[in-house]
């Protein structure tokens, strides 16, 4: 992007980040308690996928844990809508992991740069070794919460390092993605910038998705 035309982050961030706490919350319908085997290692996938764009568009650490603080807030949103605690486990834990994402994502882009991220071989490198560092940092969460990880039947083995494989392999996929969405967000920012349009991505557009996004996860819990 040239240098000459300056950007606000901070409109599309909230659109992606009103977007994937919708998503976590549609996931979230049916399950009041522990991840449903695989759907915690996809949903890592989903979310290194959201901080990726969201850091494509942004260039900002701030704008990574801003994405984690908005999905925590759809999580808050529906556990109220519930009636359950934030400390249950099918809020407290997903919030948890919310932040141990965006502290792998952090880490890893801060290392692998240049050349390497530019490329998608680099990008999937990115994704998977995101997802092996979250992955390893979700059990802390009884120390968070007091409520353990969830264990994979018959073995005592936390679900998200029994199935380990499938974020690594979800986010092979989704890091390049988000990549890629990001660079089209960040393309179709720059002309609203040139068009003097960018006050309508801040003040119309983003709350906008944050508000319909809100009102679909209400809508979701009272059909």
């Amino acid at each position: 992007m040239s240098e000459s035309v300056p950007k606000s982050y901070l409109g599309m961030v909230i659109v992606l980040a009103s977007v994937w706490g919708l998503s976590e919350a549609a996931l979230g319908m049916g399950l009041r308690s522990c991840a449903a085997f695989v759907s915690g290692s996809i949903m890592t996938g989903v979310a290194l996928f959201f901080m990726t764009a969201g850091w494509v568009v942004s260039r900002r650490i701030l704008g990574v844990f801003l994405m984690a603080l908005i999905a925590a807030f759809f999580k808050m949103i529906d556990a109220l809508l519930l009636s359950l605690p934030l400390k249950h486990g099918a809020i407290g834990n997903p919030i948890f992991a919310f932040f141990m994402e965006a502290i792998a994502f952090v880490i890893l882009v801060s290392i692998i740069k240049g050349r390497i991220i530019q490329k998608p071989a680099g990008q999937a490198l990115l994704g998977g070794m995101a997802a092996v560092l979250a992955v390893n940092l979700f059990p802390l969460v009884k120390y968070a919460t007091g409520i353990p990880a969830c264990v994979a039947p018959g073995t005592g083995y936390p679900l998200s390092l029994y199935y380990i494989h499938f974020a690594v392999l979800v986010s092979f996929v989704t890091v390049p993605l988000g990549f890629w969405v990001g660079a089209k967000m960040e393309a179709f920012e720059i002309q609203l910038i040139k068009a003097h349009a960018r006050r309508k991505l801040n003040y119309i557009l983003s709350p906008a998705a944050l508000i319909l996004c809100l009102v679909t996860v209400v809508l979701l819990r009272l059909i």
